[in-house]
């Protein structure tokens, strides 16, 4: 079962093939329907992570790091109440910043990450988010996952899939992948998925996993997409039933 984890620096270097040039007319209506039926069950697309602007959205996401989207939500009203711009996260002190995050999980590290990539904003781009995913994957604590989140839900550019835990472990299940590193699923996923979906597939999938396709005790019996699914990796349906 894949495990998606994500590391900070350069980027791979990928690129998204239109999916009829390798996929056979089945798989192609397949993954149709999928999308589809998945925005007929989740037509929000917009994250569960709450947000006003692309640097909000990208502390936000840092922060979601081993953090559920729940509790980065309980404590961002405040923070960006606290620090609305690059400038002040930039001049705030580590002990005032840890102090502003110390109800999330490793608030330390997140804290100089945070504090480190402001500072970046500030001397490089005046305080604004980069649009690009080498400038965003050169920033503290910001991997490809988190450059997909901002460039995608931020900018709606959609440079590449973001794939967590939940988008690993659906897109395996549906066979969409094989794959166990973030970067190879990646890779799959923009051969196989047209283009003009990135964006809002990488969400539905999240949704999905957290509603339907659990880790644990997956609702196969009423999922959307059970018609269309090859539960690779999962029991038969009968003996996981009940």
């Amino acid at each position: 079962m894949p495990v998606a984890r994500e590391v900070s620096g350069s980027p791979p270097p990928l690129s998204g093939t239109n999916p009829s040039s390798v996929l056979t007319r089945s798989e192609q209506r397949r993954i149709a329907a999928i999308c589809r039926r998945l925005a007929e069950a989740y037509p929000e697309t917009r994250p569960a992570l709450h947000y006003r602007n692309p640097l909000e959205l990208l502390i936000a996401t840092i922060l979601s790091a081993r953090c559920t989207d729940r509790q980065v939500n309980r404590v961002t009203a405040d923070i960006f109440s606290r620090f609305p711009d690059a400038a002040s996260y930039a001049a705030a002190s580590q002990e005032e910043m840890e102090e502003a995050l110390k109800r999330l999980g490793f608030f330390r590290s997140k804290a100089r990450h945070i504090r480190r990539t402001a500072a970046i904003l500030t001397e490089r781009w005046g305080g604004r988010v980069p649009k690009t995913m080498e400038e965003l994957t050169e920033l503290p604590g910001v991997g490809r996952k988190t450059a997909n989140v901002v460039l995608g839900n931020g900018f709606g550019l959609p440079l590449g899939i973001v794939v967590d835990t939940h988008v690993a472990r659906v897109s395996y299940r549906l066979g969409l992948t094989d794959q166990k590193l973030p970067k190879r699923i990646e890779i799959d996923l923009m051969q196989r998925i047209p283009r003009r979906e990135w964006i809002a597939f990488s969400n539905r999938l999240i949704f999905h996993g957290r509603k339907r396709c659990r880790a644990r005790k997956p609702d196969c019996l009423h999922c959307e997409l059970l018609s269309l699914c090859p539960r690779q990796g999962l029991p038969p349906l009968s003996s996981s039933a009940g």
